[in-house]
Formats: structure tokens, sequence, C-alpha cells
């Protein structure tokens, strides 16, 4: 029962989507509404101010390192167990791809995923970011060092945390941000999608 009542609260916490929380309180448009219509740090970039992007992308992050460090810390007090702090992983996931406070309208999740995989190990949380860094420096396409760094996660997982609770919450969540990212893999597969490249 606290397994469930952990992922409950964390798929909660998931649901506050900070990319439209922080437009409306600095009174920009809704991140529905204008270019890729995805409500997530990239798409808030778009509006011009990186003030709100930048926000965006640490709510975002820091509510998955939030869910899965209060399970942590919780854990022994309230009896939840591993599979319960996988349970939380995803829930708090899910929360931001489906959020009950927003219409189930979404992100892609990549920045809570981040936040989620820092909280669960840090090294891989390092190592994704890093991936992702350099991935992103080298091309200059978010999606694409998002879905490599995706790609990557079990792996990291598997290598510091072994086959276990935590790698399976790992494996769904790549699973997921591939599936999230499916527009994205045929524009780059058509050679269509944006860049952040300089003109």
């Amino acid at each position: 029962m606290a397994d469930i009542i952990a992922a409950v609260i964390a798929y909660l916490i998931g649901s506050l989507s900070f990319a439209v929380i922080v437009s409306r309180a600095l009174k920009l448009p809704d991140p529905h509404s204008y270019g890729s219509g995805n409500p997530g740090a990239t798409n808030v970039l778009r509006s011009g101010s990186k003030k709100a992007a930048i926000l965006t992308l640490l709510g975002d992050t820091l509510k998955g390192v939030l869910a899965v460090l209060l399970a942590k810390h919780f854990a022994a007090q309230f009896g939840i167990t591993e599979w319960g702090i996988a349970l939380v992983a995803i829930a708090v996931f899910l929360g931001h791809l489906f959020p009950l406070f927003f219409g189930f309208k979404g992100g892609k999740g990549v920045a809570t995923a981040s936040g989620v995989l820092w909280a669960l190990d840090w090294r891989v949380g390092l190592g994704l970011t890093l991936i992702w860094a350099l991935v992103f420096a080298v091309t200059r396409v978010s999606s694409l060092a998002a879905l490599i760094g995706s790609a990557c996660a079990p792996i990291l997982a598997y290598f510091f945390m072994g086959i276990g609770p935590l790698f399976y919450a790992s494996l769904l969540m790549a699973a997921l941000l591939l599936w999230r990212h499916k527009e994205n893999i045929a524009r780059l597969l058509s050679g269509e999608e944006g860049s952040f490249k300089k003109r």
C-alpha cells in the first residue's frame, strides 16, 4: 500500500507542468499554442524568453529529483520497497507526460527523466547529461541529443545499478521517451528536424 500511495503522490508532483506554470506567471503565451506545441523548455525558448525556458527546465528536472528523493528518504519509515521507488520514478515521469492538472497534455519528459535518473543514481544522471551535452554541442539538435541519451539510459542503469526494479524503470522511461519523440524521429530521417545552429 505504501508503494501505491507514494506513486500517486509522485504522479501529482509530475503533473505540475512548469512550462505552463512559468508561462502564466511571466504572462507569456501558452506553450501549447506555438512552435511544436510541446510544453517543455525547448519550446518555451521559442517564446523568446530565456528566463522562462531556464525556469521550466529547472522545474521539470527538480520535480523528478524531488519525487524520487522523497521516496528514498521515507522508504524505511513507511515501508516503501525498491519496487516502490521504481514505481515512483515511473509515476512522476508519467505525471509529466499526462498531467492531471493540465488536461493530460504534457511534455516529452526529457528533463523530468533526467531528474529521476540523477536521483536514482548520480552516476547515471551525470553520464546521461554528458552524453546529451556532447551530442547537442556537435549537432545543435536537441531532439537527437535527447534520443541518443534516452537510448543510453538503460545501458548506464544496467552498468551502475544492475538488473532490478530501478533498471526496469529506466528501460520503461527510455521506451516512452522514444515513443514521445516519434515525430522528431520522422523529421530527423527526412532531414527536416530543426536545430539551434546559428544562421
